[in-house]
Formats: C-alpha cells, sequence, structure tokens
C-alpha cells in the first residue's frame, strides 16, 4: 500500500539535493509542479515512489538518474526573440559597444535549448552585418545535458517562432518538415554549447566575456545563490563589461556590484 509519509520524505530529500547541488530552490506553494516532474523520472526509470527516487540520486549516486532529476526540475520551455524590450536595449546599447572589437565574447548562461544564444547571434548579424559573424564567439551553458544535446541541434518546432518576424524566419532558418526549422550553418557556427552547473563557483574561463545573459534563472536560486551566481559572473566579465538579465529579475536588491543602466541591463565598473 502506498505510503504518503514515504512520499512526501522522497519529495522533501530530493528537494534539498536540488537546491544543494544545482541551485535550484522550489517553494511550498510550487510543490505540485516539482512533484509531477519528479514523477515523470519515477516512470522513466520505473523507481515506484519518490523515497526511492531519492536513493537511486542522493545515496545510489546514479549518474543517469540525477541527470533525468535535475533536466526534469529545470524550466526548458523557451523560445526566440524573448522579451523583446531587453533585446531592443542590448541591440541599441550594447552592440555598437562592441562593434569595432576584434572579437565579441558573449556567454548566454542559462541556454536552455539555445534559443537565447541564436537570437544574439541573429541580432549581431542584422545590426553590425553578417561580416561580425567571423569575430563572434557565443558560449551557451545549461546544467542538463539533453537540452545541451538539443541546443547544439539548432532545429525548433514552429511554437518555438511565435514572437519571430517572418523575415527573419526565413533568413535565418531553413524548413525541415513538419513544421520544424533549423538555423541556419553561419548561426550555429558562432555558438558553443557545454554543460554547466551554475552553483559551481568561480567559473573556469580563461577570458573574460563582454556580455553575460543570464535571464530566467535566478527566479530558482535562493538568496545566498543569488549573490554568489552574481558575483561569479561579474568576475568572468571584463571591465566595462555587460550583464542582460530579465526585466522581472531585478537585482539591486542582492548587493553586488553591478550597475543598473536600464531594466534588464547592468553594467561592470570600468
Amino acid at each position: 500500500m502506498h505510503d504518503p509519509q514515504v512520499d512526501q520524505n522522497g519529495y522533501d530529500q530530493l528537494r534539498s539535493w536540488l537546491s544543494q547541488r544545482c541551485g535550484i530552490t522550489y517553494p511550498d506553494h510550487k510543490k505540485e509542479l516539482l512533484r509531477q516532474r519528479l514523477m515523470r523520472v519515477v516512470r522513466s526509470f520505473d523507481c515506484g515512489d519518490l523515497n526511492r527516487l531519492a536513493v537511486d540520486v542522493i545515496r545510489s549516486e546514479r549518474h543517469e538518474v540525477q541527470l533525468a532529476v535535475m533536466h526534469a526540475a529545470s524550466t526548458n520551455h523557451t523560445f526566440f526573440f524573448r522579451e523583446r524590450e531587453v533585446l531592443d536595449n542590448f541591440t541599441n546599447m550594447i552592440l555598437p559597444d562592441l562593434q569595432h572589437r576584434e572579437e565579441i565574447r558573449i556567454w548566454s548562461a542559462a541556454a536552455s535549448t539555445g534559443d537565447e544564444a541564436y537570437t544574439i547571434g541573429i541580432l549581431i548579424a542584422e545590426t553590425l552585418g553578417q561580416g561580425a559573424l567571423a569575430k563572434t564567439r557565443i558560449l551557451g551553458t545549461d546544467i542538463s545535458a539533453p537540452v545541451v544535446d538539443r541546443a547544439e541541434m539548432g532545429v525548433y518546432a514552429k511554437r518555438q517562432f511565435d514572437q519571430t518576424p517572418p523575415d527573419i524566419l526565413a533568413r535565418y532558418f531553413t524548413p525541415m518538415g513538419i513544421e520544424q526549422f533549423q538555423v541556419k550553418p553561419e548561426i550555429r557556427a558562432t555558438c558553443t554549447f557545454r554543460r554547466m552547473n551554475l552553483k559551481a563557483t568561480p567559473y573556469p574561463f580563461k577570458n573574460p566575456f563582454q556580455v553575460v545573459f543570464c535571464r530566467n534563472i535566478l527566479y530558482y536560486f535562493d538568496r545566498a545563490d543569488q549573490v554568489a551566481t552574481l558575483n561569479a559572473v561579474y568576475e568572468v566579465t571584463e571591465p566595462g563589461g555587460w550583464l542582460v538579465t530579465s526585466v522581472t529579475e531585478p537585482i539591486r536588491d542582492l548587493g553586488s556590484k553591478w550597475k543598473q543602466v536600464e531594466p534588464g541591463i547592468y553594467r561592470r565598473d570600468g
């Protein structure tokens, strides 16, 4: 017979593990959402219940199950040209500052399936010209291995282009059939994708970035991890470099060194 308390214990252990290991925090009002996502992993690995899943993840440290839990808990419903206001500020304020650089280095720190990284590449091509792509290096990272794999493929369903102008879709994507589109090679060539845990600070980059996009991820961190992430990002951004967040993720109250320029746009002293 199913024991609700055993199930609750497993849920609590997994929620704690996600917070400590990944920095992903689910408040009580999102309990049912997390439970549903974890139950999908239970069914996939035939674990029986959340308590057994917790054993596999925490005590047995089954790597493939751990990755599945991380993937299930992270939110990956993204689309191209998300938050136009922020992207317009990036285009009008930041790109002119980068156009004469020998190399443009940008990090999409919570890249999910790559929509954001490829959007950045398209904006650079549209604003600075196709020639700027040759000197552009965009790194996209995410904690979830499956979404990193999807980002590298660069194939997307039609629904992810709801906010993409039709002429942009035609210019930078190739129809693949069954309402799917693939990013064209000249944009894909600017982007590299890697798996990375933002909680694992300091970050292992030799060369600093001029711009870091860190949007729609701080929601899932508790305050201590938000501060640590912002500080770690600051350290791998060049003096005078930029941080781009969501307009709904104000960071002024977190005591970071970033100086706000516009909603969602911050700058490092330099």
